[in-house]
């Protein structure tokens, strides 16, 4: 089989396609072959060798416990271990594999089944890809602080990426009145999603209008803590999903603190893996909401790919194709 193979980190002109072995399944694990995976602010960053915390659990010097970065994957039960009982052969799938090795920027990859979900039939292996981390970040995120209820103030900074796409459409759902915050060339693409009020982040500081939000979901973390307490409501709350890990580290101290000691709550909110993936599908399925997709890449270009997504002007997310043009082998 054909895959983006990970041995250094780095640029991504160290991602090199190659032919490897098909992978075997444990008795435990579902063998998938990938119809389509998405690009994360995760792949970017274990590229990168940040933060230095994924050095620890991946490899000091070199990536030592992942062969392919990709962890958002969609396709079709190939075969499974003989303790699985969950799928079988010619079961669409998908699923955050983050949890349970990644690989997923393979033509083949074996997955325990307690890391893939049903995929509905009316929706796409496109869109089933591009949906495991980034919706259910934006779901979790949205969620922070309890339910959001209809007519609460939200706004998101990063609004046109990923996450953000899922979350602005979310939100509305919802009934919240929406702010998205982004680079100007997003801005319209927010206002078809639904959004209230857009911001370039370039011409306007959203924590200096004068406005008081009940929820902001910070998908970049670039304001101070205080700056963030000026702009939410008594009670409000502030959750970090993305965002460089310096500034996330000093937020998670101070936020912490600050939600100790006054009525905000401030912090990083800790991703569950496929936690509510089925549910989050089922708003895919009836409409609701509508992932969206920037750029298709096939397997191969997966080095192009990465280098878009780190320009930082991505609308949604970018999906990587396979064509399984080597008969499975």
């Amino acid at each position: 089989m054909k895959a983006i193979a990970f041995t250094k980190y780095g640029s991504p002109d160290f991602l090199e396609l190659k032919e490897v072995e098909k992978p075997a399944p444990k008795e435990n694990e579902v063998l998938v072959k990938v119809i389509a995976a998405s690009v994360n602010s995760w792949d970017w960053e274990l590229l990168n060798g940040v933060p230095f915390v994924n050095r620890l659990m991946f490899g000091l010097f070199r990536p030592k416990k992942i062969k392919f970065l990709g962890c958002d994957i969609a396709g079709q039960v190939e075969a499974v271990g003989k303790k699985v009982r969950a799928f079988q052969p010619g079961d669409e799938v998908f699923g955050d594999l983050s949890s349970h090795g990644w690989n997923g920027f393979a033509e083949y990859v074996s997955a325990p089944e307690v890391a893939l979900t049903q995929k509905p039939e009316k929706i796409s292996f496109h869109y089933a890809a591009s949906m495991p981390q980034a919706s259910l970040l934006a779901w979790q995120g949205l969620n922070f602080n309890g339910p959001i209820r209809s007519g609460q103030k939200v706004l998101i900074n990063g609004a046109g990426g990923g996450a953000g796409t899922f979350a602005v459409q979310i939100a509305k759902s919802i009934g919240a009145e929406v702010t998205g915050v982004d680079h100007g060339c997003k801005l319209d693409m927010l206002r078809d999603l639904g959004a209230d009020h857009v911001m370039d982040y370039e011409k306007e500081d959203y924590t200096k209008c004068g406005e008081t939000y009940d929820l902001i979901l910070d998908c970049v973390v670039n304001r101070s803590i205080s700056d963030y307490k000026r702009v939410l409501k008594t009670g409000g709350a502030f959750a970090i999903i993305g965002g460089e890990n310096g500034p996330i580290t000093k937020m998670m101290l101070m936020s912490w603190w600050t939600s100790k000691t006054t009525s905000y709550k401030m912090g990083l909110m800790m991703h569950k893996a496929n936690e509510g993936l089925a549910e989050m599908a089922a708003l895919v399925e009836e409409g609701t909401v509508k992932p969206i997709i920037d750029r298709c890449y096939p397997l191969a270009d997966v080095p192009e790919a990465l280098r878009y997504f780190g320009e930082g002007k991505v609308k949604g997310k970018l999906v990587i194709t396979m064509s399984h043009d080597d008969k499975g082998s």
